[in-house]
């Protein structure tokens, strides 16, 4: 299960506002709050739209080490070539956005 603090480091890292990842997991605001809140009780499918959502958008989602002390976390799935965007040099005034 992932954790509340999760939740909100997953959306922080990808610049996610609380609106937007109610509106994309198809969640009230209010729901996505408790979720951040710690509030797991309401609805059982909240979490895992939660959760798919913000793996959806390049989260991973890691659970507490188990050969250190490292405890529950977040990355960003590792981007592929085809994600690397424009190189600098190829940059020009019709792709500057």
């Amino acid at each position: 299960m992932i954790t509340a603090t999760q939740i909100r480091g997953a959306r922080a890292m990808i610049g996610m506002s609380i609106e937007e990842l109610a509106a994309a997991s198809g969640l009230p605001v209010e729901t996505v709050a408790a979720l951040e809140k710690g509030e797991f009780a309401g609805e059982p499918h909240a979490l895992f739209d939660v959760r798919s959502t913000l793996e959806a958008q390049g989260i991973i989602f890691l659970s507490s080490g188990n050969q250190d002390e490292g405890g529950p976390g977040i990355r960003l799935r590792a981007r592929t070539s085809s994600d690397d965007g424009i190189r600098p040099e190829n940059l020009n005034a019709a792709n500057d956005d």
